[in-house]
């Protein structure tokens, strides 16, 4: 009698402290408890299989054992084998769903990630309409329960995506993710996680390092390694290219002298290879976590992702500027509007200079990290963040998405075959969500005179808005590569010491493609007597010689020109096309040119300095039939007449 009386008390007193089931075990069999509590050894040593296969005798012990379904449930979760995990929490709760509380947020959680939406809403809602849940929980089913009413409609309503791998030159059974490209599509730099796919064999240690590929008419041609000093034995990833290629922002979490967990580095290419690496340091970098960085076309901002105080919680997205000095600026955060209390990351600012694709497990999406877009509005706060959808989101987490400057081919990694591990695919971006058309603009600075390649400094201004929408220094070549968003008037001047500057405006139509670039050879005059220069973005008001405010910014870079080279003379001519007669052309074009000529005197050059001339339609560069020859004709030229001594 003491016996049996013994194993009944066994049987009732053990309990499980997993999950925080602390209450009697199920089970009428002392064998399937015995297993039972073998298997949950095995469990705490992290002994999964074996634990599992343990647990499944049990099982066939007793069926109806409650506590081992629970406990399948975890390791298939922990596992990521959500479909499995949620059979046998479902499983758990059709024997008891009052045993162990949380049962329906655990049952929930797996449908979600498995896919299983409908369901997992459903169970959402009968957790927290239990007493007493828990206060951690809580938010996180009212969030969930939100992603599952998203996604149901999402699903209904799925947006284009036909991912294509880009090739074996760059995919391999290694791990290949993190891709970015130039704005000509012709480079693509990404990180390759060497040895992943040997990785689990004993002795054998995988690490990243950067890799680049150049399109050819086959495609992506082989990909080779970026080499030293770039690639380390260490990690290297979460890279961003600039539009030309010739200098990137990355972040690693190993290399010496940085100052957080993860720092951002920069480097630039340059006599075929990648500079030394230098950290950003402050305030870019601080004793924090920042990461995954993305430049806009001209190199002038840059975004990335922080855990630093001061943000909305978690890792939230920060943006600096480029200062004068050359120096970045103290970060600001994006704001509530794009961060939320939980994670943002792996932004990508694209080639039209507002467009901004992130990653988010804050806003309403599939579960896990989603990509949304948001737009820079002209007062520098950003649009509501907007999903891209169903099935370029899922209930897989999706980070690492980059566009090239057409705005209609995206890239990104994903692990679709199981044996190859992660690959690089792209695929047709929906037209919901793509972002503003740039035209490209392909330059070359060379001596008038000699016709050697001149490095030189340019700037293009949106003569709608004012505003100066590039501004950077050619290559040592004088080459540079630039995207403009298209439909508007633009700019463009470019200036080297000891030269006449250029400056003319052409519109962007969008007509200028990836492959077929706008291109302008910038002859620059040297400053000497007889050289001429054209003020292209000199404008008056029709038939007037009243300056419009879009000059201002060319007089005042001739004033600048004027006044460092302090020993020439110049003279202003004006011009007009044929339209009108002769003398009042002649009149016009005279009054244009003292108009220039009193501007800069304003700006403090010496009368003496300054002489004057209108030409009227004597003198044309152009046909005086159609709008562009006339257009041509109707121009301010400067030209140095004599030097002082």
């Amino acid at each position: 009698m003491r016996l049996v009386l013994l194993l009944i008390v066994l049987m009732a007193s053990c309990t499980v402290s997993r999950n925080g089931l602390s209450q009697t075990v199920h089970t009428s069999s002392n064998k399937a408890l015995r297993l039972y509590n073998e298997a949950m050894t095995y469990y705490d040593y992290n002994n999964f299989d074996r634990a599992e296969t343990v647990f499944r005798q049990a099982l066939e012990l007793d069926p109806r054992f409650y506590e081992v379904y629970m406990m399948l449930g975890e390791i298939n979760f922990r596992r990521k084998n959500y479909e499995e995990a949620a059979r046998n929490y479902d499983a758990a709760v059709k024997l008891d769903s009052t045993a162990y509380r949380p049962v329906y947020f655990n049952l929930a959680n797996a449908e979600m990630l498995s896919g299983n939406y409908a369901d997992a809403l459903l169970h959402f809602k009968k957790y927290l309409k239990q007493p007493r849940i828990s206060e951690r929980n809580k938010p996180v089913a009212m969030k969930n329960i939100r992603n599952c009413e998203f996604a149901i409609e999402a699903i209904r309503k799925p947006v284009l995506f036909n991912p294509e791998s880009i090739g074996p030159g760059i995919n391999t059974d290694d791990d290949e993710y993190w891709p970015s490209i130039t704005a000509d599509g012709q480079t693509l730099m990404f990180t390759r996680q060497l040895n992943s796919a040997s990785g689990k064999q004993a002795g054998v240690r995988s690490h990243e390092d950067f890799y680049v590929s150049t399109f050819t008419d086959e495609g992506w041609g082989n990909a080779v390694n970026a080499g030293e000093p770039l690639n380390t034995p260490t990690n290297e990833g979460a890279q961003t290219l600039s539009s030309n290629g010739k200098f990137m922002y990355f972040t690693s979490c190993e290399r010496p002298g940085g100052a957080g967990s993860c720092d951002i580095y920069f480097s630039a290419f340059s006599n075929g290879k990648w500079s030394m690496p230098y950290n950003l340091g402050s305030p870019v970098n601080t004793y924090w976590w920042e990461s995954t960085p993305s430049v806009n076309a001209d190199g002038n901002m840059l975004i990335f992702s922080s855990n630093r105080p001061g943000g909305s919680g978690g890792k939230d997205l920060w943006l600096s500027v480029l200062t004068e000095k050359g120096r970045w600026s103290q970060p600001v955060n994006l704001g509530s509007t794009v961060n939320t209390p939980d994670d943002e990351m792996s932004p990508f600012i694209h080639f039209d200079g507002k467009t901004l694709y992130f990653a988010s497990d804050g806003h309403p999406g599939m579960g896990g990290f989603d990509i949304y877009m948001t737009r820079m509005r002209d007062d520098s706060t950003w649009s509501d963040p907007k999903n891209i959808g169903f099935p370029i989101n899922s209930v897989a987490d999706e980070t690492g998405l980059v566009i090239d400057a057409s705005g209609q081919r995206a890239y990104f990694s994903s692990k679709r075959d199981a044996a190859k591990g992660k690959d690089i695919y792209s695929f047709t971006l929906d037209e919901s969500v793509r972002p503003d058309p740039v035209a490209y603009l392909r330059g070359r600075v060379v001596d008038r005179v000699t016709g050697s390649q001149l490095k030189a400094y340019y700037e293009l201004i949106n003569l709608s808005t004012k505003k100066v929408t590039v501004s950077n220094t050619t290559d040592e070549k004088g080459d540079f590569l630039v995207c403009l968003p298209s439909g508007f008037n633009y700019g463009i001047n470019v200036t080297k010491e000891g030269y006449l500057f250029y400056s003319d405006n052409f519109m962007f139509e969008g007509v200028h493609t990836v492959l077929k670039p706008l291109i302008k050879k910038i002859s620059l005059s040297p400053v000497r007597v007889g050289e001429k220069m054209n003020l292209a973005n000199v404008f008056y008001e029709i038939d007037s010689w009243e300056l419009k405010t879009e000059s201002v910014e060319e007089l005042n870079n001739l004033a600048e020109v004027i006044t460092y080279n302090s020993d020439i003379v110049v003279e202003i001519g004006g011009h007009t096309d044929s339209t009108g007669t002769a003398a009042h052309n002649m009149t016009l074009s005279e009054k244009r040119a003292l108009s220039v000529v009193n501007y800069l005197i304003g700006k403090g050059i010496s009368p003496d300095r300054l002489k004057y001339r209108g030409y009227g339609n004597t003198a044309p560069i152009g046909d005086n039939v159609t709008w562009e020859g006339r257009r041509l004709n109707r121009r301010t030229e400067v030209r140095i007449i004599a030097a002082r001594k």
